[in-house]
């Protein structure tokens, strides 16, 4: 890579790195251009040899964050496999591991720009609207296949699908970030993320003498 094109990457995610906590904490809508340029330091001409308006900003905004969201959760996922071949003991691991990451933060989470962008769902052309559709189903997906394969070698004590076990902490995570925000407190998240994982285990409780025929 040239050292013209370095910079130029650089600049650009100054750009979207500047721009994300602005569109967390008062929206899109709310997030004016005179917003950013002052953020960044950069004159308009800047901006726009990067973006040619404010609905490409927001396509590169949330491709962006699904790329670190994904990075985060499949290093866990990672994690989780190469410590345990059994399913529910890598799956037990891997929800522990995203409790430690979030119960560290000093300061809630600044939130999640998937939920962002759904609140305001009439900023957005189509074609972003479907991207994060697709965005939080393939990060339900992830969770999904764990469940499946817990299923497959154990039996619940009650009647549940991996869907329907991927949507729940999906939930617990989008409103924990709510709650967290709305309360200020950095350890909401993982507390009830960890109450997921409680479940989880009551779920299974008697997982070594009750395993699937």
């Amino acid at each position: 890579m040239s050292a013209q094109a370095a910079r130029g990457r650089k600049t650009r995610e100054r750009i979207l790195a500047a721009a994300e906590p602005m569109v967390l904490g008062q929206g899109f809508a709310g997030t004016s251009l005179e917003d950013i340029l002052q953020s960044t330091g950069l004159t308009k001409g800047a901006f726009f040899h990067h973006f040619r308006g404010k609905d490409e900003l927001a396509s590169a905004l949330v491709e962006r964050y699904a790329l670190n969201h994904y990075a985060l959760f499949e290093h866990l996922s990672a994690e989780a496999s190469a410590r345990s071949d059994d399913p529910l003991d890598a799956t037990i691991f891997f929800l522990k591991r995203f409790e430690d990451f979030m119960g560290a933060l000093a300061k809630p989470h600044a939130g999640c720009v998937f939920a962002s962008y759904t609140h305001e769902h009439a900023q957005f052309e189509p074609a972003v609207r479907a991207f994060i559709a697709e965005c939080l189903k393939r990060w339900a997906g992830l969770y999904e296949a764990k469940f499946e394969a817990v299923l497959a070698a154990y039996r619940p004590k009650i009647a549940v699908t991996a869907a329907e076990l991927a949507e729940m902490i999906v939930s617990i995570i989008e409103g924990g970030l709510i709650l967290s925000r709305s309360y200020g407190d950095s350890r909401l998240v993982a507390r009830q993320a960890r109450q997921f994982r409680n479940y989880l285990e009551l779920l299974f409780g008697e997982r070594r003498t009750q395993q699937a025929d």
